[in-house]
């Protein structure tokens, strides 16, 4: 496993607060059953990320005004924040958001609690950057017996993955935070503070909290790429709300295109991409997020359109595995039309629709 010793950076504590970003120059949200580019009239779009690394298309795409472009004078965009994925699927039953990069788990549970109504993903967006670090003295899975584990939310995508490798290695954990290992819910920069105090033994999350773990004393026992075929699994998709989809899917394709477009950046030009992120984190957290953390762990995360569907279904299997959902039947889930039509459109190999 590699350390990724790097300096204190900023808390970021303020994850879950909203920012609030208006592009182009379309009034503020007019009729919802309106399509822009129809010329009917201006539509907003609410668009929700985690501003970290593992979202950084998405992070790129609002700062460096990739999706200002794509989407036009006709869409208004809105973005929320969010610091794990249950939150903001909570925004899309409710009525708030319209569209949400997040990671697997919360998929599936917005597909399955609404059987198979809610949500469509349209895109990838990333793969990687997720480790377990732990106190240095622990060197062995069978030493995390009676210890305490942080997670960030119950039901996420890192809290199902510890749980499953935990069972898997013939320990026990339950919801409520007993079992052999002791799983405990908690907000990324709160993890940053509980491991420096001892309160906790160590932490399954992505970066760049990991390299703050590393950095805060910590080491890095699981790197989860190396859990999976290839070392690909998707920690952040691109999902919509199936109503927002089939009102304006003109927008959607924009959104897409806007995506396609933020990834390209973040691949081609990675040293502006880190330096977008940084001052993004800062507009919203109060302080830039240190470069030297940044250009740490990129290496861990690969920046992919392709949604990597085989790996949301294992990661469906490992929920049902340790009880924190049922099982349900994926078809529908993914809808690649625009997707592909971008992709096609610029000479680039398409994706296979699951």
């Amino acid at each position: 496993m590699r350390r990724l010793p790097l300096r204190r950076l900023v808390s970021l504590a303020t994850l879950a607060v909203v920012g609030t970003a208006t592009l182009g120059t379309a009034a503020a949200c007019g009729d919802d059953s309106k399509s822009a580019g129809g010329g009917s009239g201006p539509v907003t779009l609410r668009l929700g990320y985690f501003p970290n690394i593992t979202h950084a298309p998405a992070v790129v795409g609002v700062e460096k005004g990739i999706f200002a472009e794509k989407l036009g004078t006709g869409v208004t965009l809105e973005t929320k924040t969010f610091n794990a994925g249950p939150a903001a699927i909570e925004a899309i039953f409710s009525g708030a958001l319209d569209a949400t990069y997040i990671g697997p788990n919360p998929t599936v549970n917005a597909f399955s609690k609404s059987k198979g109504e809610a949500v469509r993903v349209v895109s990838g967006a990333a793969s990687g950057g997720v480790a377990l670090v732990v106190k240095p003295e622990i060197t062995s899975v069978e030493q995390l017996r009676g210890k305490k584990i942080a997670t960030p939310q119950l039901g996420n995508t890192q809290d199902v993955a510890i749980r499953h490798w935990l069972k898997e290695k013939g320990l026990t954990t339950t919801k409520e935070g007993g079992g052999d290992v002791k799983i405990i819910p908690q907000e990324n920069a709160q993890t940053v503070e509980t491991f420096g105090s001892g309160a906790i033994d160590g932490a399954w999350v992505p970066e760049p909290f990991v390299s703050r773990l590393v950095n805060a004393g910590g080491k890095v026992l699981v790197d989860e790429r190396d859990l999976w075929p290839d070392g690909k699994f998707v920690i952040t998709n691109l999902i919509v709300s199936t109503k927002f989809l089939k009102a304006h899917p003109d927008v959607v394709k924009k959104l897409v295109e806007g995506q396609v477009a933020a990834n390209e950046f973040v691949n081609g030009k990675p040293d502006e991409a880190q330096q977008a992120i940084s001052d993004h984190i800062g507009k919203i957290s109060g302080k830039p997020l240190d470069l030297k953390l940044i250009k740490q762990a990129w290496p861990t995360l690969e920046f992919t359109n392709d949604p990597i569907a085989s790996s949301l279904k294992t990661g469906l299997d490992h929920a049902v595995a340790v009880g924190l959902t049922q099982p349900v039947s994926l078809d529908g889930l993914y809808d690649l039309t625009y997707l592909n039509e971008v992709l096609k459109g610029q000479g680039k190999a398409e994706v296979v629709q699951p």
